[in-house]
C-alpha cells in the first residue's frame, strides 16, 4: 500500500502535519533519532520519499550522527548499538536516492556496528540483544543489526561472522527460529522509567515465529549461508 490509497494518504498527511518539527526531525516539539528514523522508513515505504518534509528529516538524521559513527536517542556524545533506526531508514531508500552525504553516513554507521561485531558494547554482554523479538518497535537485537547491515550490502564483511554464527546456533531442528520474548524486553535501568508498558506481540514467546524465521532466512541467504 502507498499514498495512492486514500486511507494511507489521509493518515500520512495527518502524521506529517502533526509531527514535522521545527528542527527538521520528526516528533513535534522535540525530535529523536529513533522516532525520526522509524518514521522516515515508514514514509519511504508509503511513497513519501520525495516529500520535502521527509527529505528534511533525512538530512536531520545525517546531521545527528555522532563523531564515532553511531547515533543515540538520548543525550550522549557517543553512539550506541541500540540506536539502529537511522541506518534502517537509509536502508529503506533506493540506491539512487542516497546522496553522497547519506552514503557517507551509511559507511560510517556500518563501520560503527562492524567494529563492535553487532553486539559488543559495554563491559558485559547485554542479554536482550541475544533474544529475538517481533515486532521490534524501538529495540535492538542481533537479528535487527544483521538485517540492516546485510540489506545495506555488507553481507561479505567477515566481521558479521560472530553474529551470524550466533543466529545459526539459535535455529531449531526443523529450521525455524523462536520468538524469545515480547518487547519491552529491557535490562537497562535507563529505560525503566518509560512506562507503563503494554507488551504487543503477534505470536507466542518461546514458540517458532514465522516473522523471525523469514527474516533470519533472508539474512543468511544474503550472507551466502
Amino acid at each position: 500500500m502507498t499514498k495512492e490509497n486514500a486511507g494511507v494518504a489521509r493518515a500520512m498527511n495527518l502524521f506529517l502535519r502533526r509531527f514535522s518539527g521545527p528542527s527538521g526531525g520528526l516528533g513535534g516539539r522535540g525530535s529523536e533519532v529513533c522516532f525520526t528514523g522509524n518514521s522516515v522508513r515508514m514514509l519511504a515505504r508509503f511513497g513519501y520519499l520525495k516529500d520535502p518534509r521527509t527529505q528534511t528529516a533525512i538530512d536531520w538524521l545525517v546531521g545527528h550522527q555522532k563523531k564515532d559513527g553511531g547515533w543515540h536517542c538520548f543525550r550522549s556524545s557517543t553512539g550506541t548499538l541500540d540506536c539502529w533506526e537511522a541506518l534502517a531508514a537509509f536502508a529503506a531508500l533506493p540506491p539512487e536516492a542516497r546522496t553522497p552525504p547519506i552514503r557517507q553516513a551509511i559507511a560510517r554507521g556500518a563501520e560503527f556496528y562492524l567494529q563492535r561485531r553487532l553486539f559488543r558494547e559495554g563491559r558485559t554482554p547485554y542479554r536482550p540483544w541475544f533474544r529475538l523479538h517481533y515486532p521490534v518497535h524501538y529495540y535492538y537485537d542481533i537479528l535487527v543489526g544483521l538485517n540492516v547491515l546485510t540489506s545495506l550490502g555488507y553481507s561479505d564483511d567477515p566481521r558479521l561472522a560472530p553474529a551470524l554464527d550466533r543466529l545459526e546456533a539459535m535455529r531449531n531442528r526443523d529450521g525455524t527460529w523462536n520468538m524469545d520474548a515480547l518487547h519491552p524486553d529491557s535490562e537497562d535501568p535507563a529505560y525503566q522509567f518509560r512506562g507503563p508498558f503494554y507488551p504487543l506481540g503477534l505470536e507466542v514467546p518461546g514458540r517458532p515465529s514465522r516473522w523471525i524465521t523469514a527474516t533470519a532466512l533472508t539474512v543468511l541467504k544474503r550472507a551466502g549461508r
